[in-house]
């Protein structure tokens, strides 16, 4: 049914189909930054706010080729904190084992873009290169198909988040997360053609 609505939500940014009540409050105190290509904050199919709006200790950075964000690098180099970079390994950034006890803070860096978009930020970020590489093993499929030519395998944002949060064996949240996410895809399309579900 088309309804005629002449607001839109400012927090969930959705017109006809509001998702904020789905919108959880998660506990998780390991420190989350989504290194943002400038493309996505425009980009209404982007999940990473998804992960801004619930995680108590997560932040959007715009990436920049010729300026490195400087709060980020700070935070990186804190010695009470441990960054990991979420990025495929290759020959020359093994995959780094990621230890569950440890005295410090994890710090999670989304590159929150498309894959091609991501691998130019790592190859023009060399302040990225040395930072530990986590790899993301997938249990299935990814569930995101809002974009067209996206990689077999890949996760989205919310998805790496949610594998994240298994990792650290927040599972309530991560499963908060899930729900959240699967709502968002479950309204997105009927939101685009002006119809509540």
């Amino acid at each position: 049914m088309r309804i005629e609505s002449p607001d839109t939500c400012a927090r969930c940014g959705f017109r006809y189909n509001c998702i904020c009540h789905a919108e959880p409050k998660l506990r998780c105190q390991a420190r989350f930054v989504l290194l943002t290509h400038s493309k996505e904050f425009d980009k209404d199919s982007n999940t990473g706010v998804l992960m801004a709006r619930s995680l108590p200790d997560c932040q959007r950075i715009c990436w920049s080729r010729t300026e490195p964000p400087h709060d980020l690098l700070r935070l990186i180099a804190d010695p009470q904190v441990q960054p990991w970079l979420l990025f495929p390994a290759d020959d020359h950034h093994p995959a780094t084992d990621y230890h569950l006890i440890t005295d410090k803070t994890p710090l999670f860096i989304l590159l929150d873009a498309t894959w091609q978009e991501a691998r130019k930020m790592v190859r023009k970020s060399p302040w990225l290169a040395a930072l530990p590489r986590l790899s993301l093993t997938p249990d299935q499929l990814s569930a995101y198909a809002l974009r067209r030519n996206q990689q077999s395998g890949n996760l989205c944002t919310c998805e790496t988040g949610i594998a994240l949060l298994n990792l650290l064996e927040a599972h309530e949240d991560a499963r908060a997360l899930q729900h959240y996410f699967e709502t968002f895809l479950h309204i997105f399309h009927a939101e685009k053609s002006g119809h509540t579900r």
